[in-house]
């Protein structure tokens, strides 16, 4: 896992400034410490830059990247991880080509010549993103993994592409603007966002599954932005077959093994996250159960017992026999790095447990691990959020007999409490476009489709009047493929829609890859390998969930790992306990609300409104205010510390001269005729 950069021109006569390039590697240089490199093509307009974390070919210089091809053809920066890289790599030298260095990056210099950029990703297993230049083309491809596990980011004018791994890199060259987007604004109030967009006017993600290509034709810069990759469920009848549970059960058996001990190999020790959760408790059983050594288990724990999990954890570390290493946080912790914590996600977060999870990288850091398998992506695949069931009730049960209807609903109201105002909304809401486009709304976003009203009292009125006529539902709508969804199952369409939105906006933005990488901490969620995928999205909707039991399959399938009381188990809400209900905690975020929410600071800013923001921080403070509504504010009065302190770092802070400075420390200065 590294940090990836560079800068594209539209003319071609053009040399990229090397110490721009090093610049953009050092503010990243949290992604890779263990060294960095640049790359420009001279006349040829290109460069890139690389911050390299050392996990596979640790033999110093050798794997250095960028990495240009033989022949000077290709340009290569890459950041992530290719599995299953040693069969490829053995293949291609059975076919007579020669490899300079052991990394799994280089499979890509091999393949693309030899098949074509189509058939390249197709062979690629893993969570990536990369940068490539074909010089006979004249044509930049920027490359994101399937799920967006791994982040990229671009910025386009009329003269240049600038892209890297963090949108801070971007921001590194002089030529970016920094300045809010109204519409971004708004959305990182709601929490949710629009696929492929960030909180920056101008500032772009590549798409999870897709490939953006700029190619220079003539004084022109074309760009292509084409999907390579997409979840794809079955049209709803095609579940009548009725496959038998034990298939079911098999398929998730055989393709979980199969991805976790993928994830095991590297040349660095490699340890396990484990919360309460059926999902990290899989991989650590697994994990253990191929592994020699005791296999080393990190939890995150909290003092507020309601929201803590490490008494299951310490079972389930029991039960393996693993090395188990408990973190226990309280409020003041998790509010003391707020800061720090949204320097690195750059986007509004809505829960402290992106804090937590920032603290528990650093901590597995300085024990002398860097790479752990996580549980990550197997709610999204096996529906195991308590809006999954909430869809399925309301929208794919019509079949079902009145009395076991009334059965099911029973057991909907018994959803976990903690859950409301968060991961559920507190009463239904229906959204017109994205009933259009789907059939109805679905429950995952609707606790944050309910905070828009709220949202935008919040925003600062200059820039409120600027999104009157702004229908978030209809952006998200429009960024979803109809043709994955019509005639599909309702519980198929409810998980598509939280992949598109909320896994790769949320669970692996704040929740993973950036809080991770931000102390150099390789994550690795097993659950998101595309061969699992694609067998768990063919499973029946009631093998998924059966008789009200959320993850059913799965459960079944990791039987024989898992304690009696975590097999029987209701789902949990991890997350880290509300402010708005916890004294000592809102005690904490009031001393950071006190910089960042002040008059002065909110009027300095411009994005919000300050007796909005006084007004909701005195709602949650009201007895009278019901706990759903306590936990919505909690996150809106998140995202509105969040937005602020964006604002501090991205838009108040000189981006460029930081870069310059952070790398002058570091010592990564370069000279041109040292770097091709």
């Amino acid at each position: 896992m590294c940090g990836i950069a560079g800068i594209f021109t539209r003319e071609k006569n053009t040399t990229i400034d090397p110490q721009l390039l090093a610049n953009m590697a050092a503010i990243q240089h949290h992604r890779g410490p263990d060294g960095f490199g640049v790359k420009t093509l001279e006349g040829q307009g290109v460069g890139f830059s690389h911050a390299r974390l050392s996990i596979i070919d640790l033999m110093g210089d050798r794997a250095r990247q960028p990495f240009r091809s033989h022949d000077g053809r290709l340009l290569l920066a890459h950041n992530g991880e290719f599995y299953d890289y040693q069969r490829i790599r053995t293949d291609l030298v059975s076919r007579g080509d020669k490899f300079t260095t052991k990394s799994d990056s280089e499979i890509i210099l091999h393949l693309f010549p030899r098949f074509g950029l189509e058939e390249t990703i197709r062979r690629l297993r893993g969570e990536f993103a990369f940068a490539l230049y074909d010089a006979q083309t004249d044509s930049l491809h920027l490359v994101r993994d399937r799920f967006g596990i791994k982040p990229l980011y671009y910025y386009v004018d009329k003269d240049k592409v600038v892209f890297g791994s963090e949108v801070k890199v971007v921001m590194a060259d002089p030529d970016v603007p920094r300045e809010f987007d109204d519409e971004g604004l708004l959305h990182q109030l709601m929490q949710v966002i629009v696929p492929g967009t960030t909180a920056f006017k101008g500032i772009h993600q590549v798409k999870p599954g897709h490939v953006v290509t700029f190619r220079r034709v003539g004084v022109s810069l074309v760009i292509e932005d084409n999907p390579y990759w997409d979840f794809e469920f079955p049209d709803a009848d095609y579940h009548d077959a009725n496959a038998s549970e034990e298939e079911s059960i098999e398929t998730v058996r055989e393709g979980l093994t199969e991805a976790v001990r993928l994830r095991l190999e590297a040349d660095v020790p490699v340890g396990c996250y484990l919360s309460g959760g059926i999902d990290s408790c899989s991989i650590l059983g697994l994990s253990s159960a191929m592994r020699q050594d005791h296999v080393k288990a990190f939890t995150i724990g909290f003092k507020d017992k309601a929201y803590d999990e490490t008494p299951i954890a310490q079972e389930m570390a029991a039960t393996t026999e693993a090395s188990h290493d408990i973190l226990k946080l309280d409020g003041g912790q998790l509010y003391s790095h707020f800061e720090k914590t949204i320097w690195h996600t750059e986007r509004s977060i809505y829960n402290t447990l992106a804090v937590a999870k920032f603290l528990m990288s650093q901590h597995v850091q300085a024990t002398g691990y860097k790479v752990v398998v996580t549980g990550e992506g197997s709610d999204e695949l096996f529906a195991g959020y308590p809006s999954f069931r909430r869809d399925l009730f309301a929208h794919g049960l019509a079949h079902l007999p009145e009395k076991e209807r009334r059965k099911w609903e029973a057991m909907l109201g018994k959803s976990n409490s903690l859950f409301k105002g968060a991961m559920l909304a507190e009463s239904e809401l229906d959204d017109l476009y994205l009933t259009d486009r789907i059939g109805f709304t679905p429950s995952c976003l609707q606790p944050w489709l309910a905070c828009e009203q709220s949202a935008r009292t919040l925003i600062n009125k200059d820039r409120s009047n600027n999104l009157r006529d702004y229908k978030p539902g209809l952006a998200i709508a429009s960024k979803l493929d109809r043709t994955k969804l019509d005639g599909r199952h309702p519980l198929d369409k409810a998980q598509y829609v939280w992949a598109k939105t909320m896994l790769e906006g949320q669970i692996l933005t704040w929740g993973g890859d950036r809080v991770d990488m931000a102390n150099s901490m390789e994550a690795r969620p097993a659950f998101l390998d595309h061969h699992l995928a694609e067998s768990a999205v063919l499973i029946p909707p009631l093998h998924r969930i059966k008789d009200r039991t959320e993850k059913y399959v799965l459960k079944e399938a990791m039987k024989g790992l898992l304690p009696k009381t975590l097999y029987e188990r209701e789902k949990f809400a991890f997350m880290a306990p509300p402010a708005t209900i916890n004294i000592e905690k809102w005690n904490a975020m009031n001393e950071v609300a006190e910089e960042h929410l002040s008059e002065g600071a909110t009027i300095e800013a411009g994005l919000l409104d300050y007796r909005s923001v006084t007004s909701a921080l005195s709602e949650a403070q009201n007895e009278n205010t019901s706990r759903a509504r306590k936990v919505q504010l909690d996150a809106m009065i998140n995202h509105m510390l969040s937005v602020q302190i964006l604002h501090k770092h991205f838009i108040k802070q000189d981006v460029p001269a930081y870069a310059a400075k952070r790398a002058s420390h570091l010592g990564w200065n370069v000279e041109n005729e040292q770097l091709n």
